[in-house]
């Protein structure tokens, strides 16, 4: 049975940390010489609403597709580790890619993917950001959900101090305050002991990163400026270190 998620409810946010936690997708596109669909996968980062951010070679064949039609789906797959992977949830988003060459999505996308920095200044390379139509989810048996645009994005109409802050706030955690940072990765999320750092900050959460590894931890309440994200952070650490 399909149905449209109610509201802008936890259903629409733990959809959009779904995609805002994926390292990559599957890319869908029309292909230009023969009108074939034509999947790929692509390394993925989120803009501050959540918004993919894509990082394309013109020389790929799903870039050269875009040329006749820039209307693509994403599909972000939560399945990984379960036994009945179809149990799990799975998320196609429709919307168009665009060209983009605005510094914060660059920013964003290379600190979820450094290694990505060798090549994304190639003449033949460019980030794109896609813009969102309409999500379907797939849960687990029976529970199915179509999203409309708005409820995918993250509203960040007051956040821009946040925003404008928040390279600033990742080198302080990483430079000042890197066990919180790992407190974040070993004590909140379970993940192994490592040198985890933080890759981003947005107003529903926080993502780490470690040797190609990523993940996500999202806030109880979303914040809207940089003193609500310090206090955020402030709040994690010290939930981390009474045993979470």
């Amino acid at each position: 049975m399909q149905s449209t998620a109610p509201g802008a409810g936890p259903e629409a946010r733990w959809v959009r940390d779904l995609m805002r936690a994926a390292a990559t997708a599957t890319l869908a596109t029309r292909r230009k010489a023969d009108g074939w669909p034509f999947a790929s996968l692509v390394q993925v980062a989120a803009d501050h609403d959540g918004s993919p951010l894509l990082l394309l070679s013109a020389l790929a064949e799903h870039t050269r597709n875009l040329e006749a039609e820039p209307r693509v789906a994403l599909l972000f797959d939560g399945t990984a580790g379960l036994a009945e992977p179809l149990t799990g949830p799975r998320l196609t988003v429709l919307g168009a890619l665009e060209g983009s060459a605005l510094p914060g999505h660059r920013a964003r996308y290379l600190r979820r993917h450094p290694g990505a920095a060798a090549y994304a200044d190639f003449g033949d390379f460019g980030f794109y950001r896609l813009v969102i139509a309409e999500g379907y989810l797939v849960a687990g048996f029976g529970r199915i959900h179509s999203f409309p645009a708005g409820l995918l994005q993250a509203d960040t109409a007051d956040c821009a101090a946040l925003i404008a802050a928040e390279a600033e706030i990742i080198t302080h955690m990483n430079a000042d305050h890197g066990d919180a940072v790992g407190l974040y990765a070993t004590a909140l999320l379970g993940l192994p002991p490592g040198a985890w750092r933080m890759t981003g900050v947005d107003s529903e959460g926080i993502d780490l990163g470690l040797e190609g590894r990523l993940a996500r931890f999202p806030f109880a309440e979303p914040v809207r400026t940089p003193e609500e994200a310090r206090a955020a952070l402030v709040r994690l650490v010290g939930a981390a270190r009474a045993g979470g």
